[in-house]
């Protein structure tokens, strides 16, 4: 039995964990594939206070290792049904966990561009992390699809160790932070298209190709590899039938409160204005807090 079972290993999830055990509950983190959830693949964090910069891997590394000094159980599984009541109970593909409340900090995944061939060749020129798979394409040319700061950030980073790099955008300028869009600017390998859309990816076993139309002229771009980097859709799927989800199908909630009783919600499965990792620390800090106060009034 446990006081609280957290659903997701994100900055969200190990923050709460992290209040969570300081205030002596008995605390299980449930993750299904990494720690760190989308904040592990990033390359580069230069704006997480108290450090100047740092991987994404190394801060979840971190994160991870305080929780687990705290003495916060952690299990790789897969959650597949959350049974309400006042015991609740958290089922996986191994195990059913009792448990008074529930965190759910699922977080997002990667969006697609929802392209023909595009699953195909996922894996085989087509990526979503540079920090994993960038330097399979040393000295080579790449593409990034999208304009914000995960984007720029992965087209600076690739700069670095490829011979082109283009960053293509469907909206007429990029959205990332003026300061990475200066430092982008300032790399000779890299061309910026703005306007433009991907409408075919081209390759058989591996990427070849893609056909861009911009300004309704279509150009066909040869690439090595490409990472498309144009947001992430939340991963509500386990409680959509339990909690309200919005029209896009974020977690509502009050606080981090949802409507179920014990069962509260933090990082970017929440439906909530901005998302970066400050923001999912501190979902996380208020969600434990308010578990923590609802287990001490019951």
């Amino acid at each position: 039995m446990y006081d609280i079972i957290i659903i997701g290993c994100g900055p969200a999830g190990m923050t709460a964990a992290i209040y969570a055990a300081r205030a002596n509950k008995k605390v299980l983190i449930l993750e299904k594939e990494t720690i760190g959830g989308q904040m592990s693949s990033a390359p580069l964090i230069e704006n997480y206070p108290g450090y100047k910069n740092i991987s994404g891997s190394e801060l979840a590394t971190n994160m991870f290792d305080q929780m687990i000094d705290l003495g916060v159980d952690f299990e790789l599984e897969e959650v597949n049904e959350i049974i309400g009541g006042p015991l609740k109970k958290v089922v996986t593909d191994d195990n059913i966990y009792e448990t008074k409340s529930v965190i759910i900090t699922t977080g997002s995944k990667y969006r697609k561009l929802g392209l023909e061939n595009e699953d195909n060749l996922i894996g085989k020129g087509i990526h979503f992390c540079t920090s994993c798979d960038g330097i399979f394409f040393k000295d080579k040319i790449v593409a990034i699809i999208g304009g914000g700061n995960s984007a720029v950030i992965n087209a600076l980073t690739m700069s670095d160790i490829c011979t082109k790099v283009y960053i293509i955008q469907n909206l007429d300028k990029l959205t990332a932070e003026d300061i990475l869009i200066d430092k982008l600017k300032q790399k000779e390998n890299v061309e910026i298209i703005t306007g433009a859309c991907v409408k075919q990816i081209i390759g058989d076993d591996n990427l070849d190709s893609v056909v861009v139309e911009t300004n309704g002229k279509e150009n066909k771009i040869k690439l090595d590899g490409m990472f498309i980097s144009i947001g992430l859709t939340p991963q509500s799927e386990i409680v959509k039938d339990i909690l309200k989800v919005n029209k896009y199908g974020y977690i509502e909630s009050n606080n981090c409160v949802t409507d179920l009783e014990g069962v509260f919600v933090a990082g970017d499965c929440r439906d909530k204005a901005f998302r970066q990792i400050t923001i999912a620390t501190s979902d996380g800090t208020v969600a434990a807090t308010e578990a923590i106060n609802y287990l001490n009034n019951k």
